[in-house]
C-alpha cells in the first residue's frame, strides 16, 4: 500500500523523460533560432553589399551639391534602404550632407560602421541599434573630387527578418512546452503501466515465497519484462516440483521408517510377553535382524542424498576396469540370485577401461542388479555386461522380466519413486542415487525396458591413458 501511495518508480520516470526532452529542445532551439537569425541578417548584409558597386558609382559621377540627395531618395526607394552620405570635417566629426529620410537623422553621425569605412578606406558592414532599433548596414568610401573623404552608408531596416525569427523563436517555445506537458504525461502513464507490471511480478514473488505455487505468473509483452515473468514462472513450476517431491520425500521416509519400527516393535513385545520355544525365537530374531538391514540400508542411502544435495560426496577420477568391476558385482550377489531363483551370468570385455570412482561404480553396480534380481520373478536371467559402446566404457544389467511399464520409465530415477505392481519392496531410493551418482562422474544411466527385455545402462567416460592390468586396482566388494 505505501508503494501505491508513493509512486517513486513512476515520478523518477517521468521526470527522466521531461528532463531528456526539455533538454533536446533546448539544444535545438539554441541551433536554430541564433542561426536563423545570423543567416537572415548576413542576407540582408549580402543584399546591400551587392547593390555596393552600382550606387558608388553613380554617386563618383554625381554633383554633390545637386544630385546626391536625388540619388539618395532614388536608392532609398529601389533598395528599401534609408541612403545617407556622410563627409569627414575637420578631426573627426562627420556631417551628413545628403539623406533620404533627413527627417529621422537619430545619431547617423556617430555610426560605428560609416566611421569604420570613413577611417579604413574600405567598405564596412554590420548590425547595428539605433533609435531602438536593429539595421543592417554597409559603408563604402567613394571617390570624388568635390567630396573627399566622404562614405555613402545604406541602412536597412531589419524588422521584418526579425519578426519571422521571433515568430520561429514564439513557436519552438510554444511547441516545446506543449511536448514537454505531452511528455511528462505519457511519461508518467507509461512509467505507472511499467510499475504496475514490477508491482504484479513483485505479488507472484511473495506469493511464491509463503508457498502458493498455484497461480501463474503472466506477463503478455513481449519485453525483457515479459522475459522475466515467464523465468519467475518456470522457477514457480520448478519449485512446485521441489515442493512436491519434499512432500513425498517425507511422507515416504516416514513410511519406510515406521514399517520396520512398527515390525521391531511387533517382535520385540511377541519375545516379552509370549513362551517361545527356539525355533520361534531364531526366526523373530532372524526377522528382526532384516528389519534392522533395512533400516541401516534406508539410513545409507538417505545420508548418501543429503551428501549429494549438499555437494559433500566425494566422487575421484581415476582408471577403473570395468570388466573386473562387472565380474565383482556379479559373484557378490550370485547366492541371492540362486536364493530367489534367478539365473545370473557375466559378460566382459577387458578392454573397458573408464575414467571414474570404482567404490561409486561398484556402488551402481550393486543398485542395478539387486533391483533386477528383487523385481523380476524367479527363473528370470539376468546378465551383467561390460564393454565399450558409442566411446563410452557401458557396465549393463539386463533382464528378461515383465519390464517396466511404459508410464513409469520416466520416473524411475524420482526419489522414493516405486512402479505400482510387481514387488514394491525397497525404499525407492537406490535408482536415485545411482542416477545422481553417474552425473557426478560425468556419465549418465538410461533405461530400455519392453515386456521380455529391461536394460539399464550404465555409460562413463573412457581413459584417454594406458591401461595395464597389472598395475590396475583390484575390485572390492564393500
Amino acid at each position: 500500500m505505501n508503494r501505491l501511495l508513493h509512486p517513486r518508480l513512476p515520478l523518477k520516470f517521468a521526470l527522466a523523460l521531461f528532463v531528456i526532452v526539455a533538454g533536446a529542445l533546448g539544444i535545438v532551439y539554441l541551433a536554430v533560432v541564433p542561426r536563423l537569425e545570423s543567416q537572415l541578417v548576413d542576407a540582408k548584409i549580402h543584399e546591400l553589399e551587392s547593390a555596393q558597386r552600382s550606387v558608388a558609382t553613380q554617386f563618383e559621377r554625381a554633383n554633390p551639391a545637386t544630385d546626391y540627395d536625388s540619388l539618395a531618395g532614388f536608392f532609398q526607394s529601389s533598395l528599401g534602404a534609408r541612403v545617407i552620405v556622410l563627409q569627414r570635417l575637420h578631426g573627426d566629426t562627420l556631417r551628413d550632407i545628403a539623406d533620404s529620410n533627413p527627417l529621422n537623422t537619430g545619431n547617423v553621425r556617430a555610426d560605428p560602421v560609416a566611421r569604420a569605412a570613413m577611417d579604413s578606406r574600405r567598405s564596412a558592414s554590420g548590425r547595428v541599434t539605433r533609435d531602438g532599433e536593429e539595421r543592417a548596414e554597409v559603408a563604402f568610401p567613394i571617390s570624388a573630387e568635390a567630396s573627399p573623404d566622404t562614405v555613402v552608408l545604406l541602412s536597412a531596416p531589419l524588422k521584418d527578418a526579425l519578426a519571422n525569427v521571433s515568430l520561429v523563436r514564439r513557436t519552438l517555445v510554444v511547441a516545446g512546452l506543449a511536448a514537454l506537458i505531452v511528455s511528462l504525461l505519457v511519461g508518467v502513464f507509461a512509467a505507472w503501466r511499467f510499475s504496475a507490471r514490477i508491482r504484479r511480478l513483485e505479488e507472484a514473488s511473495g506469493r511464491i515465497a509463503a508457498g502458493d505455487f498455484e497461480h501463474p505468473v503472466v506477463d503478455p509483452v513481449e519485453d525483457e519484462v515479459g522475459e522475466l515473468a515467464r523465468a519467475f514462472d518456470k522457477m514457480r513450476l520448478r519449485l512446485a516440483q521441489l515442493d512436491h517431491a519434499r512432500r513425498e520425500f517425507i511422507a515416504n521416509a516416514s513410511h519406510e521408517l515406521r514399517t520396520p519400527l512398527f515390525s521391531l516393535g511387533g517382535f520385540l513385545e511377541l519375545m516379552a510377553n509370549e513362551e517361545l520355544d527356539e525355533r520361534e525365537r531364531a526366526e523373530f530374531v532372524g526377522e528382526m535382524s532384516a528389519q534392522v538391514k533395512r533400516l541401516t540400508k534406508l539410513a545409507t542411502d538417505l545420508l548418501d542424498l543429503s551428501r549429494l544435495d549438499a555437494g559433500q560426496l566425494a566422487v575421484s577420477r581415476m582408471d577403473v576396469d570395468i570388466a573386473a568391476t562387472a565380474r565383482t558385482v556379479t559373484e557378490e550377489f550370485r547366492a541371492l540370485a540362486e536364493a530367489s531363483g534367478h539365473v545370473l551370468s557375466a559378460e566382459a570385455d577387458d578392454d573397458a577401461v573408464a575414467r571414474a570412482d570404482e567404490q561409486r561404480v561398484l556402488q551402481i553396480g550393486r543398485i542395478l542388479l539387486e533391483n533386477a534380481i528383487r523385481h523380476t520373478p524367479p527363473g528370470t536371467n539376468v546378465l551383467v555386461a561390460a564393454g565399450r559402446k558409442d566411446g563410452h566404457a557401458v557396465f549393463l544389467v539386463r533382464d528378461d522380466g515383465p519390464g517396466v511399464p511404459a508410464g513409469d520409465q520416466e520416473r524411475v530415477f524420482d526419489r522414493f519413486y516405486r512402479a505400482d505392481g510387481g514387488k514394491a519392496s525397497g525404499s525407492g531410493l537406490g535408482l536415485a542415487i545411482a542416477s545422481e551418482l553417474a552425473a557426478r562422474m560425468g556419465g549418465a544411466i538410461h533405461l530400455d525396458s519392453q515386456p521380455g527385455a529391461t536394460v539399464f545402462t550404465l555409460r562413463l567416460p573412457l581413459s584417454d591413458t594406458p591401461f595395464s592390468r597389472e598395475k590396475a586396482p583390484a575390485a572390492v566388494s564393500s
